[in-house]
């Protein structure tokens, strides 16, 4: 299955680059340009796409704020001028950050991360193909690599999981477990019914949330942040009784 790929950069050359290093690659399909990020929204609205190459500075919005204001979870690979902006998307749970000129041998490293990430969501539901019950049943669960080994996780023992760049901590009523995703890929192997992001670092069981004082929400014995992007859709969504 090929990745769906889509470029947006205000620089034609910039786009012909990536273009062209993507030839090289058959599993990576570009199926769209565009030259701001307004005219993307659209198409990603879909949730059609895998993986945006995204300029930063760039006319009407710039790439920070287009990050901030999506509302799927495609991933993400920064492609940029500028070295200064790398700390800020990585808080945003991109995949990689390049900088121009991109060679083909840091693209390809790029390219492996994704593939990577995808691999692993596959193997984890090939691992749950034989689970009988529907991802909103009690019993529920997935299993991720910890450690070499693949572990078994039920759903409703999950209370939140956060991003720790490269790898995400998944907090449970018994134990942690550490294992090599990143936040966006893993949220989308939830029920979406019964869990959500609230933050460019967590994503929560709702059937977890035992208070919302301030802008945080009250899990076990943590406090966790509401992103300020999400503040009003969690409060909806968990003060309605988590109607979707």
């Amino acid at each position: 299955m090929k990745v769906k790929c889509i470029i947006i950069d205000d620089e034609p050359l910039a786009t012909r680059v990536i273009r062209k290093h993507l030839e090289s690659f058959d599993d990576f399909d570009v199926t769209h340009t565009f030259n701001n990020p307004v005219e993307a929204f659209h198409l990603l609205s879909k949730g059609q796409i895998d993986l945006v190459f995204l300029d930063i500075n760039m006319p009407r919005l710039n790439g920070i704020e287009f990050i901030r204001n999506l509302t799927t979870s495609p991933f993400i690979i920064i492609t940029t001028a500028y070295r200064e902006y790398a700390v800020e998307s990585f808080e945003l749970d991109v995949i990689d950050y390049l900088v121009k000129p991109i060679s083909l041998k840091r693209l390809m490293k790029a390219l492996n991360k994704v593939s990577q990430q995808i691999n692993l969501r596959t193997e984890s539901l090939k691992e749950n193909t034989n689970d009988s019950h529907t991802t909103s049943s009690k019993n529920a669960h997935f299993f991720v690599k910890v450690n070499k080994k693949m572990v078994k996780i039920n759903f409703d023992e999950i209370l939140y999981i956060e991003s720790l760049k490269d790898y995400v901590s998944i907090k449970t009523t018994t134990q942690d477990y550490i294992t090599h995703y990143n936040l966006s890929a893993i949220t989308k192997l939830v029920p979406e019914q019964d869990f959500m992001r609230i933050h460019r670092s967590f994503t929560i069981s709702l059937q977890h949330v035992k208070a919302i004082e301030g802008n945080c929400v009250h899990i076990h014995d943590k406090m966790i942040p509401i992103g300020r992007n999400y503040i009003k859709e969690v409060k909806c969504k968990i003060l309605s009784g988590f109607a979707t």
